[in-house]
C-alpha cells in the first residue's frame, strides 16, 4: 500500500483530500461518552492540513438506514475535534449535497471540513455496485486524493470505503498502516508465550477468531458472558445466565482441541438484575443459583487469568469480562486490565468495549502496546477474512 508519508512526500498543499476515517462514537442523547476513535484518526488529518491539504473527512456514526436522523449527526464530532485539535472544523450539514458541495468550495490551504453522516444516504451501503458505484463518484469529485484511514470500516463494502479509492489516487493512513502491522504480528510472528483474552456477551461473535487462533496460542482465556456457554458445555448449570444453546456442542470440542490450554472461570459475581444497587454474590462456577445471572468473574477467576497472562510476551484481549458499565460488575474487567497493562511485553487490546473499557476504567492507555480502532474489522482480521477495504488500498 502507498502510505501517507508517500503522499506528504508528493505534496499535498493545494489539493483537496478526502479521509475516509472511523468516527463512529458512542453517544448518549447526544454526548460523546468516549471519544478515543475521533482522538485516533486527527494524527493522520492534521497531519495533511499541516501540510498545506485542502482536508475533507468523512464517516459514519450507527446505523441510520439511509434516513437523517438528528440523534446520529456528526456535528457533535465536528466539535469535539475541534476543542481536541484545536483548528477550526467546518461542518456540512449532507454528504454531497449543496451545503456539501459549498463547504468543501470554500476551503482555503489547511482547512479542515467534515461531511454529515455517510449512512444517511442509504447508497452508501447498498449491495448494488451501481447504486453504490454512482454514489461513490459524486463523492469523490470532493477530492484529488483519497486516504483511507478508516480501519474499523474496512470489513464493510461500501461506497466511501471500497469505491471511492477505485476513482482516486488512495494511500493508507497512519492508523490504518499501524492497525495491519499489530495484527499481521498477532496472526504471523507473535512472540511466546503468546496469551489471547476473550470477553464480550456470545460464542457466536468471537467463533471464528477462537477457531483461528486457537492453534496459535499457548494460552486462551475466556470470560464475560460467552463463558457460560463453555461452562455448560462442561455439564454445568448456568442459571440465569447467557446462553447459546446452539453453540454448546461447539464449545465441547473446541475444550477437547484446547485440553488445559483453554481456560475458564472459577467463579462468577452473580444478580438477579443488571443496576447499581444490585444485591450480588459470589460464587463457584459450579454453584450459581437457578434463575440468577451471572454477570462479572470473580476474584478468584482474576487471579487465575492474572497469573496465566504474567509470564506472557504477546497479548490481545478483546471483551470485558462481566457488565463493566454497572459498576457492581466491572471488578473483573478492571482486574484483567490491569494485569494484561503490568505486562512488559507486546499488549494490543482489540478496540470495541474492551478500549471502551481501558477509558471508563480510568486505566493509563499508555500501558498498553496498542488500544486497536478496528472493533469487527480486527476480528475479521484475525480471522484470515480478506477485507474489502484494505484490498481497495493495496490495489494500484
Amino acid at each position: 500500500m502507498r502510505s501517507l508519508d508517500d503522499l506528504l512526500t508528493e505534496g499535498v498543499r493545494g489539493r483537496r483530500v478526502l479521509v475516509r476515517s472511523d468516527l463512529n462514537v458512542p453517544m448518549d442523547d447526544g454526548d460523546i461518552t468516549d471519544d478515543g476513535r475521533i482522538r485516533a484518526s486527527l494524527p493522520t488529518i492534521e497531519a495533511l492540513a499541516s501540510a498545506g491539504a485542502r482536508v475533507v473527512v468523512c464517516s459514519h456514526l450507527g446505523r441510520p438506514k439511509g434516513e437523517r436522523r438528528e440523534d446520529l449527526s456528526l456535528q457533535p464530532v465536528a466539535i469535539r475535534m475541534q476543542q481536541v485539535s484545536g483548528r477550526t472544523v467546518a461542518f456540512a450539514t449532507d454528504v454531497i449535497g449543496a451545503d456539501a458541495a459549498a463547504t468543501v468550495t470554500a476551503q482555503a490551504d489547511g482547512d479542515i471540513a467534515l461531511l454529515e453522516n455517510l449512512r444517511f444516504e442509504a447508497a452508501e451501503t447498498a449491495k448494488d455496485d451501481a447504486e453504490r458505484g454512482e454514489f461513490a463518484d459524486r463523492l469523490a469529485q470532493f477530492a484529488d486524493v483519497y486516504v483511507g484511514d478508516g480501519f474499523g470500516a474496512l470489513h464493510r463494502k461500501h461506497a466511501s470505503v471500497y469505491d471511492v479509492p477505485q476513482r482516486l489516487p488512495h494511500y493508507a493512513g497512519g492508523l490504518v498502516l499501524r492497525e495491519v502491522e499489530v495484527l499481521r504480528t498477532l496472526t504471523e510472528s507473535p512472540q511466546r508465550p503468546y496469551v489471547v483474552v476473550l470477553g464480550g456477551s456470545k460464542v457466536s461473535d468471537k467463533l471464528g477468531v477462537i477457531e483461528a487462533l486457537l492453534p496459535r496460542v499457548d494460552r486462551l482465556l475466556v470470560g464475560g458472558g460467552m463463558c457460560f456457554t463453555f461452562l455448560k458445555a462442561q455439564g454445568r448449570e448456568v442459571g440465569g445466565s447467557l446462553l447459546e444453546a446452539d453453540q454448546v456442542d461447539t464449545c465441547r470440542k473446541l475444550l477437547e482441541q484446547a485440553g488445559d490450554r483453554l481456560l475458564l472461570p472459577v467463579d462468577v459475581v452473580v444478580a438477579d438484575d443488571i443496576a447499581d444497587d444490585a444485591l450480588t454474590q459470589t460464587v463457584p462456577v459450579d454453584e450459581i443459583p437457578a434463575g440468577a445471572k451471572g454477570l462479572d468473574i470473580g476474584p478468584q477467576s482474576v487471579r487465575l487469568f492474572a497469573d496465566a497472562l504474567a509470564g506472557a510476551v504477546t497479548v490481545f484481549w478483546n471483551g470485558p469480562m462481566g457488565v463493566f458499565e454497572v459498576k457492581p460488575f466491572a471488578a473483573g474487567t478492571l482486574g484483567v486490565a490491569q494485569a494484561i497493562a503490568a505486562g512488559t511485553g507486546t499488549t494490543v487490546v482489540g478496540g470495541g468495549d474492551s478500549a471502551a473499557a481501558v477509558r471508563a476504567l480510568g486505566l493509563d492507555e499508555k500501558a498498553f502496546s496498542h488500544i486497536s480502532t478496528g472493533g469487527g474489522a480486527s476480528l475479521e482480521y484475525l480471522e484470515g477474512r480478506s477485507l474489502p477495504g484494505l484490498r481497495a488500498l493495496e490495489e494500484q
